[in-house]
């Protein structure tokens, strides 16, 4: 980094911005609000510095629409998440300046580190894949409230819930003038989510062979428990695969890898991070658990590999063994919890995956 380079910090929102410009060959620090929206503002004022310059902003509701406004310009504007930005424990005043000032100091001292920042055909591929996501949790609260309304009514059906059966039987119920007013708005609420999120299936599927991500996305589609949703779901929230330069750098993103504390010679491992998307990481945990099956190619996944490249049908092949194995060593030999397998699975399957949307 040059000595004659500024480095702002921006504390960035809809209708106002707060730069906080430090000079690091004489420590100076200096703050300004720039009003107005930042995309049209923030470029102006970097380019009245005149002089070399870098900045940062926290990512939040405003999205990436600065920062790809000002790399058209020419200006080294970075997005940071919000998780990685280090605060003290005792740390109770939040202002902008505030947030403005440490952003710069952080960025002089490279305790930070940036966010991908997609393209915009990408970020919208995203928000559909996204928009998914929040039908199908809409549609699994409406059906809670409906199958709860009956329990309480002591209404049961014997049978698997949510099946063509069911929702005959749904039908067929009748009650009180009060309970059946309850009863025909959950219903309706249940009905019109699955046609929702049935569309937007559709629309889905076929922006996927439009998007930067149809390659990836068929590839993925060739190991077990991966189709369509789940494959648009793990590209669209990881971006692209090659800026992981290893798997063990995938798995940590989607918080797949165990928390540890190491202090002297006591080294104790705890629960997952959790960190980086939830969504990417439901699909992948979920997708593990149909390894615990013996290896084997139904007619859908032979479909599905069909004109595919055979070294990636041979990668999923591999994933089958190994993940199979897996769960039987684990989960049979060694009594460990289903859900702690389905981690360790997810885990490697993260690295399959890698190997597979990364080949040339």
């Amino acid at each position: 980094m040059s000595e004659s380079m500024a480095l702002v910090g921006l504390d960035v929102h809809q209708a106002q911005t707060v730069a906080a410009v430090l000079d690091p060959l004489t420590g100076e620090l200096r703050v300004e609000r720039l009003r107005g929206e930042p995309d049209r503002v923030v470029p102006v004022f970097l380019r009245e510095l005149d002089r070399p310059v870098r900045a940062v902003y926290e990512a939040g509701p405003t999205g990436f629409t600065l920062a790809r406004v000002a790399n058209e310009r020419g200006l080294d504007v970075r997005v940071v998440a919000p998780g990685s930005i280090p605060r003290a424990p005792g740390d109770r005043v939040k202002t902008d300046r505030r947030d403005a000032k440490r952003l710069a100091r952080l960025f002089a001292a490279g305790e930070l580190s940036f966010a991908f920042v997609p393209s915009e055909t990408d970020e919208r591929f995203r928000d559909l894949v996204r928009c998914v996501e929040d039908a199908r949790k809409d549609l699994m609260r409406a059906r809670h409230r409906l199958s709860k309304f009956l329990l309480r009514r002591g209404v049961r059906f014997p049978c698997r819930a949510w099946t063509q059966p069911h929702e005959q039987w749904l039908r067929s119920l009748s009650f009180d003038a009060l309970s059946q007013a309850t009863f025909i708005d959950y219903s309706s609420a249940v009905q019109g989510l699955t046609q929702r999120r049935r569309a937007l299936i559709c629309v889905l599927e076929e922006a996927v062979g439009k998007s930067s991500h149809a390659q990836a996305v068929s590839r993925l589609r060739c190991f077990r428990g991966i189709d369509t949703l789940t494959a648009a779901g793990l590209c669209a929230e990881v971006g692209d695969f090659r800026r992981f330069a290893k798997p063990p750098l995938l798995s940590g993103f989607l918080g797949v890898v165990p928390s540890e504390y190491t202090s002297d010679s006591k080294r104790v491992q705890g629960q997952i991070t959790k960190a980086g998307p939830t969504h990417a990481r439901r699909l992948l945990v979920e997708a593990a658990h149909h390894y615990r099956h013996r290896p084997a190619l139904g007619i859908g996944l032979r479909r599905r590999q069909e004109g595919q490249d055979p070294r990636v049908v041979q990668i999923a092949w591999r994933a089958q063994l190994r993940l199979h194995e897996r769960w039987v060593h684990l989960g049979q030999r060694r009594g460990k919890a289903s859900g702690t397998v389905a981690i360790a699975c997810a885990r490697e399957l993260a690295a399959f995956c890698w190997e597979a949307a990364t080949l040339d």
